[in-house]
Parts: C-alpha cells; structure tokens; sequence
C-alpha cells in the first residue's frame, strides 16, 4: 500500500499516443490500449511490458477482457474494427470488419463481452451497436434507431446478457434488448443533460451507472 497519497505505487511507460482505455486482469497485470494504435499487456510487479499487440492500423479507443477467459481480450479502434486477441500467444484470432465485411463503418468506441464469453458488443460512431459470435465468426445482431446519425459512446450487457445497454452523444442511455426489435429499444433513459462517455453494471446485475458531460453519475434499478 502506498501511504504517500500524492506519488504513484508505479509508473509504466511504452505508448508513443494518449492512453484511451486500461483494464486490471487480475492483482498485478493492467492491459492498456493507446491512440498509437497498440495495446499493451504490463507487469505491474516488475513494472515491465509482457506483450504488445499492434494489428490494428489506427487508435484503439477500447478494450474489455473476457469473463471466463483472462487470457482472451477484445479491441475497438477508430480503424473500423473489433479484434480479439490470445494472451498466450500474444496474436489476434479474430477480426469483425474491413475486407469488404459490412459491418462498422466509423470509429468503435466501446466493447464488452457477452457474460458467457463467446460474443462481444461493440458501439460506433455510426450510429449502431452489434453484436459478434467469435464461435460462427460473424455478426448476431445490429441495433440502430433509424435516422438518427448519434454516435454510441459506451456499450455494456445486463449481468443474464438479455440487454444491452448503450450510451449515445445525444445524452441517452438505450437499452436494447436482444430478443425484440432492432429498431427501437426497449427502454430509454433521459435524465442526463449532455453525452454520455461511459456507463456499468453492477456486478450482482441489480444496478447500471452511467456518466455524463453534465458531469453527473445516475444510477439506474
């Protein structure tokens, strides 16, 4: 435990570009995703780099660690796509856009995996939120309220993975449910008055937080 509240327990230093996104896998290693277009896997003991991950050609804006796998993490980046990666080996398995796949067709802001570990959300700035199976390699659903043009920013799952909850630019919270229409949300929550950047859910399922511009943090149950 530091008791100097003013210096950092440890300082790690290897990105060339800001740092968008980090994630704790465990106690002692932090997974961190830069506008240098890599993430990158530390050890916090040794205060050292483990592994870089560096396929994507633009900034990665987010990464989320699987929840029954930690050595498997998925990436989003303003190159227009979602990239899974194994620790171990230090490479990506799977890759959900480009070469002519219509699926993102603007930056991804967010990714989170589906409780079960096999299917991961993502939000964009194109207005839609999908969701990809990395088992068949391919897109399961794509949830866009037509005509609107406002970016998601924020993208988590209910703990059952019957809803996913999305923050949007235009200071709303949607939840989509995965069984009803992919046109309208089952839900919609307004009470924010600028954008979204960031939302959770508990981890006993019974409460979503999410945070604003407006500089305000809502809980919802």
């Amino acid at each position: 435990v530091n008791k100097d509240v003013n210096r950092p327990v440890s300082e790690l230093s290897g990105h060339e570009g800001y740092l968008s996104c980090c994630r704790f896998i465990g106690e002692s290693k932090v997974l961190t995703a830069s506008g240098d277009a890599k993430c990158i896997y530390w050890d916090l003991d040794r205060e050292t780099q483990t592994s870089t991950f560096d396929e994507h050609s633009m900034d990665v804006m987010c990464v989320a660690v699987s929840p029954t796998d930690k050595n498997m993490f998925a990436s989003g980046s303003v190159d227009e796509t979602m990239k899974v990666w194994d620790i171990r080996s230090g490479k990506c398995t799977h890759t959900f856009g480009r070469k002519g796949d219509k699926f993102h067709t603007s930056d991804i802001n967010s990714v989170a995996f589906f409780p079960e570990g096999w299917s991961i959300g993502t939000g964009s700035d194109d207005s839609t939120c999908r969701i990809f199976d990395i088992r068949c390699y391919g897109q399961l659903s794509n949830f866009e309220v037509p005509n609107t043009g406002i970016a998601v920013t924020s993208v988590a799952f209910s703990k059952s993975g019957r809803l996913l909850f999305a923050g949007y630019d235009d200071n709303k919270c949607h939840a989509w449910d995965l069984f009803g229409d992919a046109e309208q949300p089952s839900c919609v929550m307004r009470e924010h008055s600028a954008r979204i950047s960031c939302l959770g859910v508990t981890p006993n399922g019974h409460a979503l937080c999410t945070g604003s511009w407006d500089t305000h943090l809502r809980i919802w149950a």
